[in-house]
């Protein structure tokens, strides 16, 4: 084989091998959890990243995260557009934590919003998840979409699991999800896959002040803790 032919031969590219994943997962656990311990007084903000800043949910937000962020709460976002951008600018002007745990998405790159004082961006959607799950004591969750959901029945499935305290989970915005509220009374609760206890780990409520009020009622008694670590 000559020489110009051995230049030819591609070396693997150990960045898609099964190991080099493993070390990548672990780095982003290292430094999620690294990330976080700063914030020890904090509330996640969830919602849709398509909610135009006209949007009555966009300006509650705003404010929701503006008065908490004013009580001494870091903000957490999920640092992109809509709902995520509105709680980020009210925690910023309050002069308070302002923070994203962004994901990179391929077809989109890193969306970060403007607002944001500290931020942490991550490759996979699962350690991110687990990020959330333990940067906070209260979780308010606006009208949104499947990722908005999906944060949403993981921390109700981790209370319900013990494997996180009970912390207040607050939905804002009775007419968009009543009907969600509704499927799980008529269809799970109805079909044995929850108790009626389970519809009890989170509250609904319409406006930014009873979502404050509840926050501020909670009894924090310390950073959840994973009932398996």
């Amino acid at each position: 084989m000559s020489r110009e032919n051995n230049f030819e031969i591609k070396r693997e590219d150990f960045r898609q091998t099964m190991s080099w994943r493993i070390f990548r997962i672990m780095a982003e656990f290292v430094d999620g959890f690294q990330f976080i311990a700063g914030f020890r007084k904090a509330v996640c903000i969830f919602g849709s990243h398509t909610t135009p800043s006209s949007d009555p949910d966009y300006e509650k937000a705003y404010q929701l995260a503006k008065k908490l962020a004013q009580a001494g709460y870091a903000i957490v976002t999920g640092g992109g557009p809509g709902i995520m951008e509105a709680a980020n600018k009210g925690a910023a002007e309050a002069k308070n934590w302002s923070v994203g745990l962004n994901v990179f998405i391929p077809s989109q790159g890193e969306r970060r919003n403007p607002y944001l004082n500290q931020s942490m961006v991550f490759h996979y959607f699962f350690t991110r998840k687990v990020m959330f799950s333990f940067a906070a004591d209260s979780y308010i969750f606006f009208p949104g979409g499947y990722g908005t959901l999906d944060e949403l029945t993981e921390m109700l499935c981790l209370i319900q699991t013990h494997k996180i305290r009970r912390v207040p989970i607050i939905l804002v915005g009775r007419s968009f999800w009543t009907p969600f509220v509704n499927w799980l009374n008529d269809y799970i609760l109805k079909t044995n896959k929850i108790s009626a206890e389970d519809l009890n780990l989170f509250q609904l409520v319409d406006s930014p002040e009873e979502a404050y009020d509840l926050v501020l009622k909670f009894n924090h008694k310390g950073r959840k803790i994973f009932a398996t670590f």
